[in-house]
């Protein structure tokens, strides 16, 4: 395929060693790497090669193109990676991280000593190492060690690079599955886009073509079909219906229908989809972990609601008097009534938005319950959630994986039906962000007898994970829901908390020129002039008029990942803004010492998850680990999991949920049209604790403020929890 504005030039092998990998987009594995070819001189190749690290040696099959603006560049369509063959690919090669040991200063003694053969001597003469000043018997025999194991795996990595797979992912393979590596990827190469993230399904259906797996063959159509079915739990969704899924896969595959209907009938005969029927609009769908989550929510929801409670004694009025008189403040009736039932509900749901009272009605029931000497537990479902509850209440929260108990060794949770969690009165805040499978953890955990609050903002976007349960406990009508609509007056000075609620009711917000007000929306058409404007916000105008520093107090939260105004581009112009001066934490990195980073998928091992934020502390660019700060717990990240943060001075609106930052600026403009929606916009402003911008294009604001058109979660949750009423 020829690509606009490249004239291509006769097929060729070029090898050559990495200097500098200038760009890689994380999804698509498009790099450009500055390299030094092995005939010397200097040459940017491009293409797919995710994973590629400085100091690597590559032998590139492509073309050299020209490019209209960059010039000439050579274009790969494969690449291997192979032993450098120059003493200074050598010594980049060995001092890249790959030995415990060695790092560059040891690397260019090696290789000062040993020159071209010391490959060869870490083969067959290890002992030879005791020439160089510096290793000693102990460390000797951990490099030589380590050179054997690595070589042990080489074959399996030369095997996966053939097959298109870079160093990195060949890492991440191997860490997966040790030397067994080869032996599942030619039984399944599509378990790699199950199991290895970064790995998507094109990848691994190109490794199973150049296996020789057939085109049509039901190994790959059914591939296929979770491939779809994962997607759509992505994107919100429990199950799908049979044709719908039948359509998405066509399309992925370029198969025949009867082809993928084969393959679901396969799937649910070896229970790899669970099948259900009875829907008018179609058979229904789901990955046996959803199915299973979906049935074990309404199962235990049912199991508390109507369990019998421990027998607590207690006089709520007297109660509420005493805690009235010691907080010196006069309960709303509303405010009364989520309390009492708090204290006598086996199963209770408090929802509000911001000013609303739901800290509050969690201090009465935690100070009147610990008066009563009643064991509580209250949770989150992130740590920034949980920090912020910590500093309202000033009791301990954990996040709900800690509180859980997650042991990455067991790769679950210690506490579950066998043995519960130990508590009177469990409470989670920002439960609109617990997925299925982790409110099915939770609920499985929570004892007969002990009850459980659960407190949320329903009018906030769902969770990121896939469901709705918030929703779906609120609208079964199953259980208790104490809705809490009035905004107190100690929240209604700020603008903010009186502009969520307008947007809430679907009215535009009110803005001010008053210099006092925490609310403010900047008029800018252009993306090129909100973007102007915004560095201009951060770097200087929002310091200047409101003591905030901008490297910490300032979140940019945007609707849209890609294009001007998305958080790829944002993230770079503010990491040059804010942290121009911040050493890279390895050659050619993206991340430097000082950069807030977001954590993009859950790691049970680092014990981070999924929209945690950190502050890059260090780095050993010897063996390319990466120290993060995570709320002051320090985390170490080696190579293969750095790909896993990315920068964090602009983030989605999805990604900020359970967080609040002092400052909030949010662009809108009509290019993110397909995500202008109401509760986008809410959670958005929610987010905001002290001052909030809105900059951009008024249209785009009215048409958020009107859409609340929300994409539909296919759940059946609601559904079940009706039918056991």
């Amino acid at each position: 395929m020829q690509i606009p504005g490249l004239q291509p030039e006769t097929p060729t092998t070029l090898e050559a060693l990495v200097e500098r990998v200038t760009y890689e987009n994380p999804e698509s594995g498009w790099s450009v790497l500055r390299v030094t070819p092995s005939k010397g001189g200097s040459a940017v190749v491009v293409g797919r090669l995710a994973g590629i690290s400085p100091g690597e040696s590559l032998r590139l099959t492509g073309s050299w193109v020209t490019d209209r603006k960059y010039g000439r560049q050579f274009r790969a369509d494969s690449f291997l990676s192979i032993e450098p063959k120059t003493l200074a690919g050598i010594e980049r090669y060995l001092g890249s991280g790959l030995l415990p040991g060695i790092g560059k200063v040891m690397a260019k003694r090696l290789v000062g000593r040993f020159a071209d053969e010391t490959l060869r001597i870490l083969d067959s003469e290890p002992q030879r190492l005791a020439e160089i000043p510096g290793i000693g018997t102990k460390r000797r025999a951990k490099i030589i060690k380590a050179w054997k194991a690595q070589r042990a795996v080489r074959d399996v990595l030369i095997f996966l690079q053939t097959h298109g797979i870079s160093i990195r992912f060949a890492s991440k393979i191997l860490k997966k599955y040790d030397t067994h590596a080869v032996a599942v990827v030619k039984k399944d190469p599509f378990r790699l886009a199950e199991d290895i993230p970064g790995i998507g399904f094109a990848a691994a259906d190109r490794i199973a073509e150049s296996l020789g797996l057939a085109n049509d063959s039901l190994e790959r159509a059914s591939a296929g079909v979770l491939f779809a079915i994962r997607q759509a739990a992505t994107q919100g969704h429990l199950f799908q219906y049979q044709q719908t899924l039948i359509d998405a896969a066509v399309e992925i595959l370029t198969l025949e229908p009867s082809r993928i209907e084969g393959a679901i009938d396969a799937l649910a005969e070896r229970q790899g989809l669970a099948r259900e029927k009875g829907d008018p609009r179609g058979t229904r769908l789901y990955l046996p972990e959803l199915h299973a989550a979906e049935l074990g929510i309404a199962s235990d929801t049912d199991r508390i609601r109507s369990s019998r409670d421990k027998g607590l004694e207690i006089d709520v009025e007297r109660a509420l008097a005493w805690f009235e008189s010691r907080e010196a403040v006069q309960l709303a009736p509303i405010q009364r009534r989520a309390i009492e039932l708090a204290l006598t509900e086996n199963l209770l749901v408090i929802t509000g938005g911001p000013g609303t009272g739901k800290t509050t009605l969690i201090n009465g029931v935690v100070a009147i319950l610990r008066r009563k000497r009643q064991q509580i537990l209250l949770a989150a479902p992130t740590g920034r959630a949980a920090k912020r509850l910590q500093e309202a209440t000033g009791a301990e929260v954990k996040t709900v994986h800690r509180l859980l108990e997650y042991d990455p060794h067991l790769g679950g949770f210690r506490r579950h039906r066998d043995r519960p969690l130990e508590a009177d009165l469990v409470i989670v805040d920002e439960a609109s962000m617990l997925d299925a499978q982790l409110a099915q953890s939770l609920l499985e955990a929570v004892p007969d007898g002990t009850r459980l609050v659960l407190v949320g903002d329903i009018d906030q976007l769902p969770s990121v994970g896939p469901g709705q349960v918030l929703g779906d406990l609120i609208s079964s009508g199953a259980i208790s829901v104490v809705r809490l609509e009035e905004v107190f007056r100690q929240a209604q000075a700020s603008q903010i908390v009186l502009n969520a609620h307008r947007i809430q009711r679907g009215a535009k917000p009110l803005t001010s020129e008053d210099p006092d007000s925490d609310f403010f929306f900047i008029q800018r058409n252009e993306p090129q002039e909100i973007l102007d404007t915004l560095l201009h916000l951060v770097a200087q105008r929002i310091p200047k008029g409101f003591s905030l520093d901008p490297a910490n107090d300032i979140q940019v939260l945007t609707p849209m990942r890609r294009g001007l105004l998305g958080t790829e581009n944002l993230n770079r112009e503010l990491q040059e803004l804010l942290n121009a001066d911040g050493r890279p934490t390895s050659e050619g990195g993206r991340l430097r010492i000082s950069d807030r980073v977001m954590q993009i998928r859950n790691n049970y091992d680092l014990e981070v998850f999924n929209g945690d934020i950190g502050r890059v502390r260090s780095s050993h660019r010897e063996d390319r680990r990466v120290i993060v700060s995570f709320d002051g717990r320090l985390v170490e990240y080696r190579a293969s999991d750095i790909d896993e943060l990315v920068l964090a001075y602009a983030t989605t609106v999805h990604k900020s949920q359970g967080s609040e930052y002092p400052c909030v600026i949010l662009p809108l403009h009509t290019q993110h049209f397909v995500m202008l929606q109401r509760n986008l916009l809410y959670t958005a402003v929610t987010r905001a604790r002290d001052l909030m911008v809105l900059l951009g294009d008024s249209r785009a604001l009215d048409i958020a403020v009107r859409n609340q058109d929300q994409k539909e979660r296919l759940s059946g949750l609601a559904e079940r929890l009706r039918r056991r009423k």
